[in-house]
């Protein structure tokens, strides 16, 4: 009998280097920094925009995001746990960042960075969230790579069997779902800014990619299983689609201010 599902065995450690372990997880952050900062430099130097530009915000949103991240999950998601234990948070290993925290962190350090440079908030998230899309996909990768993140029970052909969680029936590979929506939205963000050579109106980018990216959270997390105790608290929605409601909030609101010319 052909079986009707993948069987998912991926091992999440891609080498061991003085006998410390660096998952694949880690390896698809990284890429995912490090490709998305080349493209960026790209951009900028396309408009004849200082490239300089890309390395200051490169620190900015590779602290804003990790800080953020895993403050996030430890605040959002098992808030008691880590007000109990505050040296856990530290525990960054063990596992728990927050792509909702993340975000966060990203516009407090991005808006700081805009103040002490003198630069306008709305371009440089308007540039930013291009590469975030496309970090996106390859950290939701990672997570597939960890056999993580998944969705429920699926009779779907492409359903994953997740070995290395025990998991005895298929589920939805919701980590793929949401990496090809990061992707569809990456290829329209980036092909806008191309087309229209960095002149639009300010904030178009930065609302549609709010829009977009957290409504694909919102409606995925239907389908995806709990992740955290909190969850189980919660009736019709969970903290994912609790969380991704203002930033779709927010999105239209830039959306259609940056359509006045409003930003």
């Amino acid at each position: 009998m052909v079986e009707n599902y993948i069987v998912w065995t991926f091992d999440p450690v891609a080498f061991s280097l003085f006998g410390l372990e660096v998952r694949w997880y880690g390896v698809m952050f990284a890429l995912a920094f490090g490709l998305g900062f080349y493209i960026l430099g790209k951009m900028l130097k396309h408009e004849g925009a200082p490239v300089a530009i890309a390395d200051s915000l490169f620190w900015s949103v590779a602290i804003g995001v990790f800080v953020g991240a895993r403050l996030g999950h430890c605040f959002f998601y098992e808030p008691m746990e880590y007000i109990k234990h505050p040296l856990e948070i530290l525990a960054v290993r063990d596992g728990g960042l927050s792509s909702h925290g993340g975000g966060i962190g990203m516009l407090i350090t991005i808006w700081l960075l805009s103040r002490r440079k003198k630069l306008s908030f709305w371009y440089l998230m308007d540039r930013v969230v291009v590469i975030i899309a496309f970090g996106g996909v390859l950290i939701r990768m990672g997570n597939l790579f960890n056999s993580e993140i998944y969705g429920h029970a699926t009779s779907l052909p492409w359903g994953f069997l997740f070995v290395r969680n025990h998991e005895a029936v298929p589920k939805h590979p919701t980590q793929i779902y949401e990496a090809l929506c990061y992707f569809i939205l990456f290829l329209g963000l980036f092909f806008y800014y191309w087309k229209k050579k960095g002149r639009f109106n300010t904030g178009i980018l930065f609302g549609w990619f709010l829009t977009g990216c957290f409504s694909a959270r919102f409606l995925i997390e239907f389908i995806k299983e709990h992740q955290e105790g909190i969850d189980q608290q919660l009736q019709s929605i969970n903290m994912g689609q609790l969380l991704s409601i203002p930033f779709i909030v927010a999105g239209i609101t830039i959306l259609l201010l940056a359509r006045k010319k409003r930003l």
